[in-house]
């Protein structure tokens, strides 16, 4: 037999106390901006149809779904994204909904993709997303719960920006550039390549796309447009004006960009998309969305419009460690109880009742100790305060509980 690995599959995470200090940090902010901004929770199967998933996911993504036959011989598949399960949810109860809704969950998603910097195989991602209402207040209403979320971390408008754009509006542009409607979909897919790939590439891909010479060129010459003012009126300038507005009296317009470049790659977006950076661009995206109006129908539900974004783990932990230090210090929360003889222990263990019962978290002393060697692990531990009980503690009745901050202590009664 073959030595067994240590390590998880390539792609994938191992989770210990120190990773989970800052999961917890990640995942804790995204609950509380979703729970602020009446985002209300729901979470789903991890395992999809491969139907599903591959309908919608797009050509690339497409590729990168895990897939499988089970006993059954069904077709299954382990979710890419969380947005096509989102609208078979929705589908399946649409006539029983009161609409607009707004959704928001923490899904663990998988892709078979090479692993680099900022992208694992797995990863977690946190999913706002409003159903049934076309005004941009509801672009305004995510991009704010996202924006909360980050503050909450510990990031200001120093660190990071969010680059916004519109499909509709460069597809406007293009048209009126006489690049055929029918030929949009080929330019987004390649310009969403833009950055990741020399820009000869991209023209080739446009060209590849049915694009005559004419064409590249002034679609490089759109996507060189960097003011929203400079662009030409229309419905879809006016929704992105009308979103920095918003996002202005909201108190997070600072944090927004006009970029053009900014595509999305799926092809279920349809009008302003929206990406996240860090301000020094080091980093992938921190997160993505847009509004996608078409989803619904594509899988037999009835016409709905919506908007949403999928805001990874990986990239942002990396964030906050390039910030905050590699090393993040657990919580100090709670009391660590221990004892002296084996004639305390039962005391040791009502106290810790006791406590819990009022609602204090306590990690108790599997074995006896010696003081020293008690406070010196109470010290490197995840507690605020200790309680350590000798025979003349038992004997009075009471105890010492220590804040293991400020050496303060505070007399108890066991």
């Amino acid at each position: 037999m073959s030595e067994i690995s240590f390590e998880p599959p390539r792609g994938m995470r191992d989770f210990y106390p120190e990773d989970m200090a800052w999961r917890n940090r990640v995942f804790d902010a995204f609950r509380a901006a979703g729970e602020a901004a009446g985002f209300v929770p729901y979470d789903a199967c991890v395992v999809e149809s491969y139907e599903l998933l591959a309908r919608k996911a797009g050509e690339e993504v497409g590729e990168q779904i895990y897939h499988f036959n089970d006993k059954s011989d069904r077709h299954l598949a382990l979710r890419a994204e969380m947005t096509p399960t989102l609208a078979r949810m929705v589908a399946a109860r649409q006539h029983e909904m009161r609409f607009p809704i707004k959704w928001n969950t923490i899904a663990q998603c998988f892709r078979y993709e090479r692993s680099t910097k900022g992208r694992k195989r797995e990863h977690y991602q946190w999913n706002c997303d409003i159903i049934g209402e076309e005004s941009v207040l509801a672009e305004v209403e995510v991009l704010g719960a996202a924006v909360d979320a980050l503050r909450r971390m510990g990031l200001t408008k120093d660190d990071f920006r969010i680059h916004v754009s519109n499909r509709a509006l460069l597809s406007e542009l293009l048209a009126a550039s006489g690049i055929p409607e029918d030929r949009h979909a080929q330019v987004f897919l390649a310009l969403d390549k833009r950055g990741k790939m020399p820009d000869s590439e991209i023209a080739a891909m446009l060209r590849d796309g049915g694009l005559e010479e004419a064409g590249v060129v002034k679609t490089f010459e759109i996507m060189d447009l960097k003011s929203l003012d400079a662009l030409p009126d229309g419905p879809a300038k006016e929704r992105l004006s009308e979103l920095f507005r918003l996002a202005g009296i909201a108190g997070f317009a600072e944090c927004l960009e006009f970029d053009i470049s900014v595509i999305r790659g799926l092809a279920y977006y349809t009008g302003i998309v929206f990406e996240a950076f860090d301000v020094k661009r080091e980093f992938r995206a921190i997160f993505g969305g847009g509004r996608y109006d078409n989803l619904l129908t594509t899988i037999g539900g009835d016409p709905a419009t919506a908007v949403g974004l999928g805001f990874g783990d990986v990239v942002v932990t990396e964030l906050l460690k390039a910030k905050f230090g590699a090393e993040a210090p657990l919580p100090k929360k709670g009391v660590y109880i221990g004892y002296m003889f084996p004639e305390q222990r039962d005391a040791a263990l009502a106290l810790a009742a006791k406590l819990r019962a009022a609602g204090e978290c306590v990690d108790l002393a599997l074995r006896k100790q010696k003081p020293k060697q008690f406070f010196a692990h109470a010290g490197t531990g995840s507690c605020a305060k200790a309680v350590f009980l000798g025979p003349d503690d038992i004997a009075a009745g009471k105890a010492r509980m220590k804040d293991l901050a400020t050496r303060t202590e505070t007399e108890i009664v066991l």
